[in-house]
């Protein structure tokens, strides 16, 4: 029992950090780049709340509620990714990551969501015939949100040396890794199998 639960919690921090599929990796930066250590708990909530989003849509696929087109989810994934780079590029210095709950929770939530669809076909062939589904699904969500936790707290890390080291300005600092994260989406919209 214990081991199955160590390896669910462990697939699901590898499924994070997995260097092949880094889009996930991307999102989290774009996400987490324009807050600071003290703003901790708003970025706790935010990388939740993808959580939740990524949660609900393996849940839906694995209980058959839902079936989507692989190639559409896979050309949304950098969409999202890029949607909030953008977001970050023109909003750079302007302090509107500091709304109560807004456009950035909800198109977070929405993120999760495909994020999810787009790992659901691995998840149904990795919980197969598992008894329990659900558990499964609950110990690989835990996973999912250490491996965020670890990302998160790199980013707000590299972004506390650059600003107080380096003396990036923030507005700077957000700027550059919006564009670099811009660089890299672009080319995994443009060859999508979506367009093609």
């Amino acid at each position: 029992m214990l081991e199955n639960f160590w390896f669910n919690v462990e697939y699901g921090i590898n499924h994070v950090l997995d260097i092949n599929a880094y889009d996930h990796v991307l999102f989290l930066i774009v996400l987490t780049v324009a807050y600071l250590f003290k703003d901790w708990k708003r970025v706790l909530l935010l990388v939740s709340v993808f959580t939740l989003g990524h949660t609900i849509s393996l849940l839906l696929a694995v209980y058959g509620v839902v079936s989507v087109n692989a190639a559409l989810v896979e050309f949304l994934i950098p969409i999202s990714i890029l949607v909030v780079a953008l977001f970050n590029v023109f909003t750079a210095g302007k302090g509107a990551q500091k709304e109560k709950v807004g456009v950035l929770f909800f198109s977070t939530l929405f993120f999760g969501l495909i994020h999810g669809l787009g790992f659901a076909r691995e998840f149904q062939m990795m919980v197969g015939k598992s008894s329990n589904k659900f558990l499964t699904l609950l110990e690989f969500a835990l996973g999912i949100e250490l491996a965020q936790i670890i990302i998160v707290f790199v980013v707000l890390f590299l972004g506390y040396i650059m600003q107080t080291i380096f003396r990036f300005s923030k507005r700077d600092w957000v700027m550059v890794i919006s564009a670099v994260v811009i660089g890299l989406v672009i080319p995994m919209i443009i060859e999508s199998d979506f367009l093609s």
